[in-house]
């Protein structure tokens, strides 16, 4: 399953790789207009990570030794396989996550990097990003990833106070986390992106601020504000549910999220998305794919897409979701090429929906010629132009409905989630008065 040489080969090659994909990018011209269904973003996941954090519910593990050439090999055809499955002929990002992928071997990255050139097109100037612990890479590694192919770095930083560190498990100190951020932006100018958390147990706003505004001294263009989230089964959740920690505030983190998301503005981010901020440009077109329900594929372990196969009319897109379990997905791949574990086709409504859910996260919001391509007989001043508890959201100043299409406005995006309780009803009414209910029996 290896890519042929790619062993003997060794990762010394890898810097020739991009320089490769731009020749062969000049040779066979460029792709972008190649149609929907043959373009997609492809999310790599590296299942491993040094220590669990006490936040974290996401697929993956601390083991004892990792088979690296065995997990390269699996995921390399796998990308293989689900790239022939879909029919995708032009990957437009390659997203590396996990689990702590810059654990992973740089070789590890150039396998996959050039696999998916070889089995469909990444172009020389795809975003390839990789996500990155302040602990884990040195400044060599840094570099060479960027020689397998990397060409933007996001950095788990979480926080700048070392006791907040602490008690999110975390394995760098503040200090670790500039360091690292001043390295990363040495190698990627303008191609760095950063994680700040809000609403920790016992956190306060003005020392919160302070650390974004120390943040915004020492970063580049691209800032991730999260909210924890107590995910039942974590170190935190039970830490918190046995009273040894006091529970976040969730009216602090509101008023976190609401002054940090002003002092980005005032420092000329654009809040293009809930939780991402960016500057000079500088958004992340993979996650970008996402929130326009464009397609894309996952590869790895409880890896997630969203693609139409081959085969299916060219109309039923499914959610796939990859085998969990490392192992358990190693084997499946190396007997079927894939380990996909759950296949669920999307009905037309269900996608609308999440075109709707997604596609609001953003400041661009939804357009008239972006819902036409998944809705050409609904339109949106059909679905929520009538609606008296729409009018009053736009009366409000919490929605815009124009020429333009549908969207947030800056207010509106702080309380997206209560903004939908209206909106997706009122899309499912909609789309059932524009679908006759069938005759009982006929």
């Amino acid at each position: 399953m290896a890519l042929p040489g790619t062993r003997a080969r060794g990762w010394a090659a890898a810097a020739k790789i991009a320089q490769r994909r731009r020749h062969a990018e000049g040779a066979r011209g460029s792709s972008s207009r190649a149609p929907p269904s043959s373009r997609a973003a492809l999310y790599v996941h590296w299942p491993y990570c040094e220590k669990r954090c006490s936040y974290c519910n996401f697929n993956k593990y601390v083991p004892c030794g990792v088979d690296e050439a065995a997990m390269r090999s699996c995921l390399v055809t796998e990308a293989q396989t689900l790239l022939r499955l879909s029919g995708v002929r032009r990957v437009e990002s390659v997203f590396f996550g996990g689990g702590t992928p810059s654990l992973a071997s740089p070789s590890t990255v150039a396998a996959v990097l050039e696999a998916v050139d070889q089995a469909a097109h990444l172009p020389a100037d795809s975003e390839v990003t990789l996500e990155a612990n302040p602990t884990s890479p040195s400044g060599a590694r840094l570099a060479a990833f960027g020689a397998a192919g990397v060409n933007r770095l996001s950095i788990g930083l979480q926080s700048l106070d070392d006791t907040e560190l602490q008690l999110l498990g975390r394995t760098h100190s503040a200090r670790d986390a500039l360091q690292t951020l001043a390295e990363a932006r040495r190698l990627f100018p303008g191609r760095v992106s950063v994680d700040l958390m809000l609403g920790l147990p016992a956190q306060q706003v003005g020392p919160w601020l302070g650390q974004l505004r120390m943040l915004l001294g020492r970063c580049d263009d691209h800032l991730s504000l999260y909210q924890l989230t107590l995910e039942r089964g974590t170190a935190l959740f039970t830490q918190v549910q046995r009273g040894t920690l006091p529970a976040p505030d969730p009216e602090l983190a509101a008023e976190m999220y609401q002054e940090g998301r002003a002092v980005l503005r005032e420092a000329g981010f654009r809040q293009y998305e809930v939780s991402n901020f960016a500057r000079n440009g500088a958004l992340s077109t993979h996650n970008w794919t996402y929130w326009q329900c464009g397609q894309y594929l996952g590869i790895g372990p409880g890896a997630h897409g969203r693609f139409v196969p081959q085969g299916a009319g060219g109309h039923t897109r499914e959610a796939r979701i990859q085998t969990l379990e490392p192992d358990n997905w190693m084997k499946e791949v190396m007997l079927f090429g894939h380990g996909t574990r759950r296949r669920v086709p999307l009905g037309q409504l269900e996608l609308l929906e999440e075109v709707l859910a997604m596609g609001l996260r953003t400041d661009v919001g939804i357009t008239h010629q972006h819902w036409q391509q998944f809705e050409p007989q609904l339109s949106l001043w059909d679905v929520f132009g009538a609606s008296q508890e729409v009018k009053a959201l736009l009366a409000q100043g919490l929605l815009l409905l124009d020429h333009r299409g549908l969207r947030c406005s800056w207010e509106g995006l702080a309380v997206l989630d209560s903004l939908l309780l209206t909106l997706l009803p009122r899309l499912q009414e909609a789309w059932q008065q524009r679908t006759p209910s069938p005759v009982q029996g006929g």
